[in-house]
């Protein structure tokens, strides 16, 4: 069977959420060569990638989708937000989050995509239905 008549391989999928005035993500790349062109816009202490401009924005998104990723926008945390109650465990939510606010009663996560919050739905977060501000 000829390679051309192969299917494609499924593209790996990142989305970029506004929180505040910034954007971010979270991925892991196998490819080296990748994360050391995104490297300026790592934070390390999040472990995720800020854009903190449009401009900067835009040049990750095509960036990662020349190097075949399919890029999700989203300009709102609407749907991407979940919350745990304080004597929850949530080290399986925290894993998958891009950021973190603690209440007295909760623990609020911006989740890094729709698979990390069906996945901490699952573990027992509730949805989050309003736009909650993270400062990032």
């Amino acid at each position: 069977m000829p390679d051309d008549d192969l299917p494609a391989a499924p593209k790996k999928s990142i989305t970029i959420i506004k929180a505040g005035s910034h954007w971010i993500f979270k991925h892991f790349f196998k490819d080296k060569d990748i994360f050391k062109e995104l490297a300026d816009y790592y934070d390390k202490d999040g472990y995720r990638f800020v854009l903190r401009t449009p401009g900067e924005r835009n040049l990750v998104q095509k960036l990662l989708e020349r190097r075949g990723f399919e890029v999700a926008l989203a300009e709102s945390s609407r749907g991407y937000v979940v919350k745990l109650s304080r004597q929850s465990r949530y080290a399986a939510v925290l894993k998958n989050s891009l950021a973190q606010i603690e209440t007295d009663e909760w623990r609020v996560f911006l989740m890094k995509d729709l698979a990390a919050v069906k996945e901490a739905l699952r573990l027992g977060a509730k949805l989050v239905e309003v736009d909650v501000q993270f400062r990032v």
